[in-house]
């Protein structure tokens, strides 16, 4: 079986859709005959296998809109996918919508479904009729959790194509991580409990709403790893609320210092506020080591992962008040943390472990060949 993945771009760059092309050509490479195929964020292109995945990089212009622009794009293509069984796709990526519907009309094609666009909205008025053409075409639609159909005016009139499997991780991972106290050594009070926010600092990560629920706490330190173009606003945000001292900004992380920071931390939070994020796989790191996680109550999947009053506590998006509140009940109760914790650990291993995930992908390949 010829698999032909297709995305924006690959590892070593990072994001949530990144670490789910990687995960799935890794996982499957010694199961089928697998490609990737994806984009340079700027400069030439290349040919490389990354663990063991061949991986095609096109050369582009540059990354315009969270889109790479390249014509190379279109070449490597048509070369690459004629000679596949099934191309993969993940969603949103214009560039390979066109490519598909230009030179993948017979092909078996498998779109993995991520989110609608949300930021920029205006180019919709000449992408939309093209996506609604791609998405009628595809053979099958994936998602992750029913939030992301429910949540999507794209996809929800086609439910019946869609097929619900579930992001993994490799636990593993996290049961062989010997973990560093990174955050303890931190704290200003080493009595104060140590709430972690990991993720890149943009507008639809809510930090903004989670420094206000800090400031309106007690008992807590948060600790914020991640970079992005908010950063500087955050600080000067932290230091007129007077919080300064409570809050730390660790920059981005090695994949082991983030293993260590969720090992060492009391209780993570995801504050999002946009339907641009659409899972939070975060939640899945924080929840394999034992921590109660609160979410939004976004109609995308993030709720569908960490569950209400189960494994943590979700809020409403952009609540300040709520969010507060909701981080101090869990910091004043040790217990219910604790027991938030394991259900948390025992649903990761139970729903997503990415053996599962590989295991129902791999099943749906070989069902489309056959239709």
């Amino acid at each position: 079986m010829k698999i032909l993945e297709i995305n924006k771009l690959y590892y070593p760059w990072t994001g949530g859709i990144e670490f789910v092309a990687q995960s799935i050509a890794e996982g499957l490479n010694d199961r089928v005959d697998m490609s990737v195929l994806v984009c340079q964020p700027k400069g030439k292109g290349s040919q490389e296998t990354v663990n063991g995945v061949k991986v095609t990089r096109a050369s582009s212009y540059g990354i315009y809109f969270s889109m790479p622009i390249s014509l190379d794009f279109f070449v490597k293509f048509w070369r690459m996918a004629r000679t596949s069984d099934i191309i993969q796709l993940h969603a949103p990526f214009p560039l390979s919508d066109f490519a598909c519907l230009l030179f993948a009309r017979k092909k078996k094609i498998v779109l993995w479904w991520h989110s609608d666009i949300v930021k920029q909205k205006k180019i919709m008025f000449f992408y939309g009729p093209i996506l609604n053409r791609l998405i009628r075409r595809v053979d099958r639609i994936v998602v992750a959790t029913q939030g992301h159909i429910d949540s999507s005016e794209y996809i929800k009139p086609l439910e019946y194509k869609c097929v619900i499997i579930p992001y993994g991780i490799r636990v593993e991972e996290y049961d062989c991580h010997k973990m560093e106290p990174i955050l303890s050594t931190k704290l200003v009070d080493t009595n104060a409990k140590k709430v972690l926010f990991a993720g890149r600092l943009v507008y639809y990560k809510g930090v903004d709403v989670l420094l206000d629920a800090i400031s309106l706490t007690h008992g807590a330190e948060l600790f914020i790893s991640g970079d992005g173009a908010l950063e500087g606003t955050l600080k000067e945000q932290a230091e007129s609320l007077g919080i300064q001292n409570r809050v730390h900004f660790l920059g981005k992380l090695s994949d082991d210092e983030l293993k260590s920071a969720f090992s060492d931390c009391d209780l993570f939070v995801l504050p999002s506020v946009q339907n641009s994020e659409a899972f939070g796989i975060v939640q899945l790191e924080a929840m394999i080591s034992k921590k109660p996680v609160i979410n939004t109550s976004l109609p995308t999947g993030v709720p569908h992962v960490s569950l209400d009053s189960h494994t943590g506590l979700t809020v409403k998006p952009g609540d300040a008040g709520a969010l507060a509140k909701a981080i101090q009940a869990l910091v004043d109760d040790d217990g219910l943390r604790q027991e938030m914790g394991i259900r948390a650990e025992r649903r990761v291993r139970e729903v997503f472990d990415l053996k599962y995930t590989i295991n129902q992908l791999f099943a749906l390949y070989q069902d489309v060949l056959t239709k």
